[in-house]
């Protein structure tokens, strides 16, 4: 079984949304999350979705559910207060109904530009290596600075740099047995996936993605995720 675990219980603050989360926010009258939830609907290697809410969203996702037809979203469940909260009741739920052999995809609700390949470039890293953590090549310098002085220590080869997106994904006993490690001994802080994995000395496969695979957490970021929308829409009317 490919199981998808969609995470959308940010109130995201730095989009200045009004109060309305940024995965609520809609594009051409259909909500980011939506966007995010088809692309792994129409895939047909992923068999279930898994949707982690910010709790009082809960009701509007189902109605989300039975308006977009997203017939694969299994279960709407509330997450926590922070990022690794909301996946570790994502894990929770799908180890409670799927086999501990199932790949697991861990995707954020406000990355809408995740397309097939990706998803299915995932399904197939992991069958063969045990993990794949989308990524993307880095496109500018990289420099590490000296916190106390400020200066610039090191310029790294970008050559050399990917940069960590999602879906990050893996078997579901391998991720389900080091959040509770994680658990266990007070470090439920990684801020994603592969963090907490690396962290345990897991090894970990690279898929590369596209760039235009980017978080919506910024007007910019929305304004960026409206100019995709709109090319392909008029690439898929005009050819151009």
């Amino acid at each position: 079984m490919n199981i998808a675990i969609i995470f959308a219980g940010g109130v995201g603050q730095r989009m200045h949304s009004g109060g309305t989360p940024k995965q609520f926010l809609e594009l051409h009258n259909k909500p980011i999350l939506v966007y995010t939830l088809e692309q792994f609907q129409w895939c047909e290697n992923i068999d279930a979705i898994i949707l982690v809410s910010v709790a009082n969203w809960i009701t509007y996702c189902n109605e989300l559910i039975d308006k977009y037809r997203l017939t694969k979203v299994i279960s709407v469940i509330s997450g926590g207060t922070t990022g690794f909260e909301s996946i570790d009741k994502g894990i929770l739920k799908t180890k409670e109904l799927f086999p501990d052999d199932s790949v697991v995809l861990i995707h954020d609700g406000v990355r809408p530009l995740i397309d097939q390949q990706t998803i299915n470039a995932n399904i197939e890293a992991v069958k063969l290596y045990g993990s794949a953590i989308t990524v993307s090549p880095a496109i500018e310098t990289i420099i590490k600075q000296d916190d106390s002085t400020k200066e610039i220590d090191m310029i790294i080869d970008r050559g050399t740099c990917q940069i960590a997106r999602a879906p990050q994904s893996f078997f579901l006993k391998d991720i389900f047995e080091l959040h509770e490690r994680a658990k266990r001994e007070g470090l439920a802080s990684f801020i994603d996936s592969a963090s907490l994995m690396f962290h345990y000395g897991y090894k970990l496969h690279t898929v590369v993605g596209s760039s235009d695979n980017i978080k919506i957490t910024t007007p910019k970021d929305f304004y960026v995720f409206k100019a995709f929308v709109e090319a392909r829409e008029n690439y898929e009317i005009f050819g151009v």
